[in-house]
């Protein structure tokens, strides 16, 4: 015998194995801010029983693009800290970092997502790239500021633009748009920026007016029509759900 059977079995084995390989179900959650896209994906990750499991073990694993935000330059920063920057801008978000990220993901390689700090307004980890089969940190300003995804069976990604970039849109094999009323995000949103992130009042609505409002009908509205699933009040609708 020459080996040649034992190269054809392992020739087999491989192309078996390539043909049972599966790729994460990529889910998309979209919708305004503070319309309960993040309580959304908790629901989801509670009814497939996932919201307390290890991050190793867990096959549904939830990522925001708050996490993708451009690192801002000194007179970008300015703005920010006077509340002058529109973060609800399709200009502020570093798509091309969230494309490579997600193309990662759905090739099963374990990744490491930057973790976006509200009270600077920058990421904790500034640079990554792919290495050897995973995401790996150039440089982080903190150590281990960053969340390791691994691979998953089911990839939920939350943000009021997640359907606007076609590239990353098309990736996605489920869109919802959870759609609330701008009273209630606006409530939701005033609660949340004055006692979780510590946002004066004033600089809150004056930030909604200026910035948030126009940029949800100009950017993240018009792509509701994207949404397989429209989710018509948010988490409170537990039919949707």
């Amino acid at each position: 015998m020459d080996g040649s059977p034992t190269h054809v079995s392992y020739e087999r084995s491989k192309s078996a194995s390539n043909i049972f390989e599966k790729k994460p179900f990529l889910i998309g959650v979209a919708g305004g801010t503070a319309s309960g896209k993040s309580t959304v994906c908790r629901r989801i990750m509670e009814k497939l029983g996932q919201d307390e499991m290890d991050d190793t073990q867990r096959q549904v694993v939830c990522i925001t693009q708050d996490s993708f935000y451009k690192e801002l330059n000194s007179e970008d920063g300015l703005k920010a800290r006077k509340g002058k920057y529109n973060f609800d801008h399709p200009d502020a978000m570093d798509f091309d970092l969230l494309l490579d990220t997600l193309q990662a993901i759905l090739h099963g390689k374990k990744c490491q997502v930057p973790v976006y700090d509200y009270s600077t307004n920058s990421r904790l980890l500034v640079y990554f790239r792919i290495l050897k089969g995973s995401c790996a940190p150039l440089y982080s300003r903190k150590k281990d500021e960053f969340i390791t995804i691994h691979p998953a069976d089911v990839v939920l990604l939350e943000g009021i633009l997640v359907f606007y970039c076609k590239e990353i849109r098309d990736l996605f094999h489920m869109k919802l748009f959870v759609d609330t009323d701008s009273d209630t995000r606006l409530m939701r949103r005033v609660l949340r920026d004055v006692k979780e992130r510590g946002r004066d009042l004033e600089h809150v609505l004056n930030q909604y007016l200026l910035f948030v409002k126009p940029s949800f009908e100009n950017f993240c509205l018009p792509t509701k029509k994207f949404a397989d699933v429209i989710i018509p009040r948010g988490a409170d609708n537990s039919g949707k759900l």
